[in-house]
Order: C-alpha cells, then sequence, then structure tokens
C-alpha cells in the first residue's frame, strides 16, 4: 500500500490529485487536505467517479503543527506533497519529522511578513530528516523543479562542464480578464516585485525589480518581452553545478499586466505589512477600527486563479537555454516543454500554470515510492537521476523537446 498526503486544494493541488488518481498502481490510496474541506469534498466525488479513486478528505491548517501531525499520524502516508502556501513549508516539514513521514514541495520557503525567499531555512533541515531516516524533496514544481531536472540531464549527457544557464518561462497564453495572477495572487505578486538577482562568477548581483529585460523568441509563440527575475532553482543549481558561470532566470509579462501592477504598488496594494483603518460598524453602532494586509484584501477581490481555465486559450513554454563545453568543443543546448490552456483544461479543469507544476509534484512522488530518489536527507530535484522523470514527463502529459547548437539568443 502507498499512501499520500497531499496538502493543499487550489489549482496545483487539484491538477496534482488528477494525477495521482491516474495512477492507482502506484498511489494506492489518497488524502486530501486543507483548510475547507468543502472544496476538498468536491475534488474527491470528481475522482471518484472519473478514475474510481481510493480517496478521502479531511480539514487541516497547515499553520497548526500538532493538528498536522496528528493528522499525518491517524494517516500514515508514506509521503506528503505540499502544495499550500510557501510560508507553510516548515511547519509541515515538522509535521513530517514528528510523524514519519516523507515530504516533497514545490516552492521553498519564504517568511510570512517578508517577501523574501531562500533555501537556507529548508536546507538547515538536512541533517534532522537523515537521521529520521526520512527523505525530503525540495522544488518539484517546473520552476523550480523540472527546470532543474532539465539541467541535470543537459550534464549528465551533453556536456563536461556547462557555463551558462537561462531558465526562460514564457505565458503565452489569454485569459480574457483585464488583470489576473496564474497562481496564489500574494505569492505571484510577492514575488514580481522584489528585487531580480542572478549567478555570475561567484557572485549574486540585484537588480531593480523588472529592470533587465529582452525580447526571446519561444517555440510555437516567437518573441515575448523576458524580464530577468530573482528565481529560487538558480540558487541550488549553481551550488550543485559548479562550473557554470553565469545562471539567470527570465519570464515573460504583457504591457497590460505590468501596467496594473505598477497601479498596485503605486497606491500600496502590494504593501504585505498590517494596516489599520476606521469603518463604519455593520450594526450601525458607530466607527470600529479594522485591521487589514493590502495584498491579502486584493487577493480576494481578483480572480481566483483556479477559475481562469475554462476562456484560458494559448500555451506555456518552459525551457533551459544552456551552453558549456563537450569534448573541448562549444555547444548549446535548449530543451523546453509547451503545454496549451485548454488541453489543461480538459483534463484537470484547470489552467497550463496549474498543470505544469502540479504534473512534475506527482511525478517526484512517484520517484520517492518507487525507490529512485528515496535517499535521508533534504535534496533538491537535481541531485537525483533526471532519466527516469524525463521519461515521465513524457507519458503524463508534459512532453519536453530539444534543440542541439541553436541560436540561444541570451
Amino acid at each position: 500500500m502507498s499512501k499520500v498526503l497531499l496538502i493543499g486544494c487550489g489549482g496545483v493541488g487539484t491538477v496534482a490529485a488528477h494525477k495521482l488518481a491516474q495512477n492507482p498502481d502506484v498511489f494506492t490510496e489518497i488524502m486530501i487536505a486543507s483548510r475547507t474541506k468543502s472544496k476538498c469534498d468536491a475534488l474527491a466525488e470528481i475522482l471518484r467517479s472519473k478514475y474510481n479513486a481510493n480517496v478521502t478528505t479531511a480539514a487541516v491548517d497547515a499553520d497548526d503543527l500538532e493538528a498536522l501531525t496528528a493528522l499525518m499520524k491517524s494517516f500514515s502516508p508514506e509521503i506528503c506533497i505540499n502544495v499550500a502556501l510557501p510560508y507553510q513549508d516548515l511547519t509541515i516539514m515538522e509535521a513530517c519529522l514528528a510523524a514519519g513521514v516523507n515530504y516533497l514541495d514545490t516552492a521553498n520557503y519564504e517568511p510570512k511578513d517578508e517577501a523574501h525567499f531562500e533555501y537556507s531555512w529548508q536546507w538547515a533541515y538536512k541533517d534532522r530528516f537523515e537521521q529520521a531516516g526520512l527523505t525530503a524533496i525540495l522544488g518539484c514544481g517546473f520552476d523550480p523543479g523540472v527546470s532543474g531536472i532539465f539541467t541535470a540531464y543537459a550534464a549528465k549527457h551533453y556536456f563536461d562542464e556547462m557555463h551558462y544557464l537561462d531558465i526562460v518561462d514564457c505565458n503565452a497564453g489569454n485569459h480574457h480578464k483585464a488583470f489576473a495572477t496564474n497562481f496564489n495572487p500574494e505569492i505571484n505578486i510577492r514575488e514580481i516585485t522584489q528585487k531580480g538577482l542572478y549567478y555570475k562568477d561567484g557572485k549574486w548581483i540585484e537588480t531593480e525589480p523588472l529592470e533587465i529585460h529582452q525580447p526571446i523568441t519561444y517555440p510555437n509563440i516567437g518573441p515575448r518581452e523576458s524580464y530577468l527575475m530573482h528565481h529560487e532553482e538558480l540558487e541550488s543549481l549553481v551550488k550543485n553545478f559548479p562550473t557554470i558561470k553565469q545562471g539567470r532566470f527570465w519570464m515573460t509579462f504583457g504591457e497590460q499586466y505590468l501596467k496594473h501592477l505598477d497601479v498596485i504598488q503605486n497606491i500600496g496594494m502590494s504593501r504585505i505589512d498590517e494596516i489599520e483603518y476606521t469603518a463604519e460598524a455593520a450594526d450601525g453602532s458607530g466607527p470600529v477600527k479594522v485591521k487589514i494586509v493590502p495584498l491579502q484584501f486584493l487577493k480576494a477581490v481578483l480572480p481566483n486563479p483556479q477559475d481562469l481555465g475554462e476562456n484560458y486559450d494559448g500555451e506555456t513554454s518552459i525551457g533551459c537555454r544552456i551552453r558549456g563545453i563537450k569534448d573541448g568543443k562549444e555547444r548549446t543546448y535548449y530543451v523546453y516543454n509547451n503545454c496549451s490552456h485548454q488541453e489543461a483544461y480538459k483534463e484537470t479543469g484547470m489552467q497550463g500554470v496549474s498543470y505544469t507544476t502540479g504534473v512534475p509534484a506527482m511525478i517526484g512522488a512517484m520517484m520517492f515510492l518507487k525507490g529512485i530518489w528515496k535517499r535521508p536527507g533534504v535534496w533538491n530535484v537535481e541531485e537525483f537521476d533526471p532519466d527516469p522523470f524525463m521519461e515521465q514527463l513524457n507519458k503524463h502529459g508534459l512532453p519536453w523537446h530539444e534543440v542541439f547548437d541553436g541560436d540561444l539568443e541570451l
């Protein structure tokens, strides 16, 4: 029996749940848990009717260590897939240690009160997971996740030394909304509005938010303006592949999106600190003091990313462009996946951005349960054998393509 606990029932969680249910030979029993049990119940009903899945649900607050630990001890899963919020990572890791459960997530930890993310907090758990005989797999979405596996695959098969790495992420889809984010608005806007960061010659270089940009041509899409950003997988990739001289991450944004984002920042709605304002009491008894976090309030009024799929057309294109040396000669390599928003929606009811993150989360858990990626400690995905994961990407809806010795543009 291979039991899996999935914490989180948003867009990514929904895709991951569909993929878990499609593979009953590996995942014999699934539990979906989140703060809102009714969402889990509705998803479970779909999975039972569509795949005859063996699935149960639970309500749990992912900030509550005691409740998480109790849930894990009562269900006894082999692995916990964390697709909750990034600032809940450490609590879930603590619960896994307390309950003796292996761990996998798709995004690294960031504090709730600071728009800053890095792996140091989670890497600090390495000895504790190792001593407990438990495996923790970090960043097993697409980027981070598949981007690291693409890089490891390139290093294993095509390069003696990788020198330049550019991860390029394009969403050429259209959700036909004036403004919406493709995943949790709070996390999305925090990520985009912080300063950029890239690696060069052993040093980290900081830039102003979205300061560096240029057009990059994406397969089947064409040229799109792409912006240099800080992204977590660079931190682990330059550590695990020390021949890399320069590592950068690029993402596309449309003009309308950036215009709205600029206004949101200028009027203070991207703030993550608590503010107090005076409002009239609902019962008419007079003014009352109300506290809100502006970005959390904004999240409540923006479209739910889970509801974007039906009218979303176009596709995503995410890949790695690498330059280095093989047999004394310079070579370039580009490996990428294009994912259709409509095809993702037809299969799972979610758009392509959720799909490209949820599928790798399932495959990572599969790699662990099959004993292929089973190693006590805390690991980033590129520290495991990429080949079996790459094979599963082709089987589960994220086929990849390669271009050798082409123009990388970067």
